[in-house]
């Protein structure tokens, strides 16, 4: 049996934003987009990790190293196959339903590479 079932590790923009942005958070939030989408717009303190490198067997970012970890992407797409193959290798990690385009469209914050209002591309 999978560690994980198909939409058992999966939480609500919501839930994201509490677990990894609030005052008492312990997640990290791991954003798997490629570096044009990150570059563009990422919620602020998430950490990049691009599941094409993740998939290559590139190690996490020292910052999303053994903590919890929240994974976004665009839609929520490539989060469901990163979370997938992190906890394939023992990382607890929960991915997040509707990703970036969810995230922005409940009015959490979205900057761009240099801090500004970002967009997701």
């Amino acid at each position: 049996m999978p560690l994980f079932r198909r939409g058992a590790n999966r939480v609500t923009v919501n839930e994201a934003h509490q677990r990894t942005q609030s005052a008492d958070a312990h997640a990290v939030l791991l954003d798997v987009r490629e570096q044009r989408e990150w570059k563009a717009g990422h919620a602020p303190g998430a950490v990049h990790a691009p599941l094409s490198r993740l998939a290559a067997g590139e190690a996490l970012p020292s910052a999303a190293q053994a903590r919890p970890l929240v994974v976004i992407c665009r839609s929520g797409h490539r989060s469901q196959h990163a979370t997938e193959l992190l906890a394939a290798h023992g990382v607890d990690a929960v991915d997040v339903q509707g990703g970036m385009q969810a995230w922005a469209a409940a009015g959490h914050p979205v900057i761009n590479e240099h801090g500004n209002n970002g967009s997701i591309a």
